[in-house]
């Protein structure tokens, strides 16, 4: 086995180890600092002294370095295969975005880290990103069309009936009642993924466009997503990203919700015989509000929700589920931004135990929780830059988001009557 010779990165002290390994994580007999290899021992002189056979370590390409130092003072702490070490004595340049930027055109990406009361700069290769499938995303989006018309066809059928059977006025087009349905939840998914894209584009990220999740259920879609390729590179930018599609859907749903209650009928509760196995939507403080100031309803009336009406309750719901702040969710992107990696992943797995207690309530929370605990489990790498300050305007949006998740909870969605 090869004998390496290692200098401790922290005191200066040299030790001869039974490995060939570049870095040895806190090795050093004397303070416990990285063992950084040096040479090679080759054999004993008459003193004792290893004989030293000459040993470069890697380094970074040369207009690599000269770029990190037009942005920051660095010292050279070591390096751990491809990743290169150093310790920032001054940041020159504030604009961590413009620093990735030029180094990615140099083929690098870097992070900036605290640990304890040193900042560290980890400078890598830029990992390559590969071309998504043009054709996919538009497949996915007409068969999101058909089955959320198909929902929304199943939904007019039975708001059409009910009208019918109390004899009360509103459009019998069950194809129209369908298109706005289809209309509407596509509204809603659409623009809050594209509020994502565009925070992507506007701070750099690679990102695909939308892909909506066609599934033949009472909605007729599983949801939509993008996929992030490429890392956030701060905490700014990592709150855009969180935020911007929870607050850009909900935007929309809004009117979305108001125009549904509005086509919405009320009847005497009495009026409705009971029934078996039906299902009763479950409430929020946004409809609450709405049901309040907007559109009261008498004591002892119930409201049969038309189907648009249904859509923008759907964009509520999607926007609290995605808003929880755990794991990679997009609640769990801002919460992020404002904890070490550590603490996120206690706060998750806490927030994962709490929807098991409220699976007592909803056996839906199960599910939810299984997938927190999941996705907690390989933890979320937070932005690339943890050092550099939140801006005041995304503390700001942070706590718009906060505002959004409050009205739209809903702790129960579904109940069986």
């Amino acid at each position: 086995m090869a004998r390496g010779i290692y200098e401790c990165v922290n005191c200066g002290h040299r030790e001869v180890f039974e490995s060939g390994e570049p870095l040895l994580e806190k090795a050093c007999p004397k303070c416990g600092s990285d063992m950084l290899l040096v040479g090679f021992a080759e054999g004993e002189g008459q003193d004792n002294v290893p004989q030293i056979e000459a040993f470069a370590p890697p380094k970074l390409p040369h207009d690599v370095e000269e770029k990190l130092r037009q942005f920051y003072a660095l010292e050279f702490e070591g390096v751990d295969g491809n990743l290169f070490i150093y310790e920032v004595k001054e940041i020159i340049e504030n604009d961590f975005e413009r620093v990735l930027r030029e180094l990615e055109e140099l083929g690098y990406w870097a992070a900036l880290k605290k640990r304890g009361k040193r900042v560290l700069l980890f400078v890598f290769p830029a990992q390559e990103v590969k071309e998504s499938n043009p054709w996919l995303p538009w497949v996915f989006l007409i068969a999101t069309i058909f089955t959320t018309f198909m929902a929304g066809y199943y939904q007019a059928l039975l708001y059409i009936e009910f009208l019918d059977i109390f004899n009360l006025p509103g459009l019998r087009n069950p194809y129209l009642i369908a298109l706005s349905f289809s209309v509407s939840v596509m509204a809603i998914l659409g623009t809050h993924e594209m509020g994502h894209k565009i925070a992507a584009v506007y701070h750099g990220v690679k990102a695909t466009v939308p892909y909506f999740i066609p599934f033949p259920n009472i909605i007729g879609t599983m949801g939509a997503l993008i996929r992030v390729k490429s890392p956030i590179p701060t905490r700014n930018a990592a709150i855009d990203l969180g935020a911007s599609g929870p607050i850009a859907g909900f935007l929309v749903a809004i009117p979305v919700t108001i125009i549904g209650m509005k086509l919405s009928v009320a009847v005497p509760q009495g009026a409705i015989p009971p029934t078996e196995g039906g299902i009763t939507l479950g409430t929020n403080l946004f409809f609450y509000l709405l049901g309040k100031y907007l559109f009261p309803i008498p004591d002892g009336y119930v409201l049969y929700l038309h189907p648009v009406a249904m859509a923008g309750w759907v964009g509520i719901l999607v926007t609290f589920l995605n808003l929880i702040p755990a794991a990679q969710l997009d609640g769990g992107h801002i919460a992020r931004a404002f904890l070490s990696e550590r603490a996120h992943r206690y706060f998750t797995m806490v927030l994962g135990f709490l929807l098991i207690a409220l699976g007592f309530l909803w056996v839906g929370w199960m599910i939810w929780a299984v997938l927190i605990l999941f996705m907690g489990s390989m933890g979320n790498p937070g932005a690339l830059d943890e050092v550099s300050p939140i801006s005041k305007k995304r503390i700001a949006l942070a706590v718009a988001a906060l505002v959004i998740f409050i009205l739209s909870a809903t702790p129960v969605p579904f109940s069986a009557s």
